[in-house]
């Protein structure tokens, strides 16, 4: 069951390539939150109760219920419908995507350590990757908060890859880190758009001291 969600994830990544609409966007980052849920549900046995409750509530409630809620609420409030900023064409993120997975693939066999879980490093490395082209290939300020989230689901699930055991403190680290992140991020977005009527980062070319 746990090969299917991490198939799963690893075909979001390639609809992230392929949409252009906002609310798509929203809708996967979701469902990979959904997916990470499973991802822990079905592969952690071997950790404390009160560590696994907590996981399960992060990925459950923080990934696929309140950060999604909150950027549809940022993408609502500043009328994001379409991104279209991108010069890239469609076929060459894929082919990205796909790159990514073939060379996570092979890192993960070249390391060949007992500690790595090939599943979870493979998927994990290639969603931090995609994570950076997304922002680098996007011009909008909401589209780089989604590509920083794909880079945090990438390492929520890389940190599956080097083993069971998830200290306390690390779950901690990563939830603070989301959550701080994506209101001062969506804060900053919401005044952009207000000032500019834009979320583009060009806009911000315009900013004088």
């Amino acid at each position: 069951m746990t090969y299917l969600f991490i198939i799963l994830y690893a075909i979001t990544l390639i609809y992230f390539a392929l949409s252009e609409r906002v609310k798509k966007f929203v809708w996967l980052l979701c469902m990979q939150g959904f997916m990470l849920f499973g991802i822990v549900f079905f592969s952690l046995h071997k950790i404390e109760i009160f560590d696994f409750i907590f996981i399960l509530t992060e990925t459950i409630l923080v990934k696929s219920l309140i950060v999604p809620w909150f950027l549809n609420k940022v993408r609502k409030h500043n009328q994001l419908k379409r991104i279209q900023e991108t010069s890239v064409p469609v076929f060459f993120s894929i082919i990205v995507v796909v790159l990514s997975l073939i060379f996570s693939f092979f890192l993960s066999n070249f390391l060949n350590s007992n500690q790595i879980h090939t599943k979870y490093f493979t998927v994990a490395f290639a969603s931090i990757i995609f994570g950076i082209y997304f922002i680098i290939i996007h011009k909008n300020i909401f589209s780089h908060v989604v590509g920083y989230l794909i880079i945090e689901n990438g390492t929520f699930l890389l940190s599956l890859a080097v083993g069971s055991v998830m200290p306390m403190m690390v779950n901690l680290a990563i939830l603070l880190d989301v959550l701080m992140g994506v209101l001062v991020l969506g804060v900053f977005i919401n005044r952009i758009g207000d000032a500019f009527e834009s979320t583009k980062i060009d806009q911000l070319s315009s900013l004088k001291d």
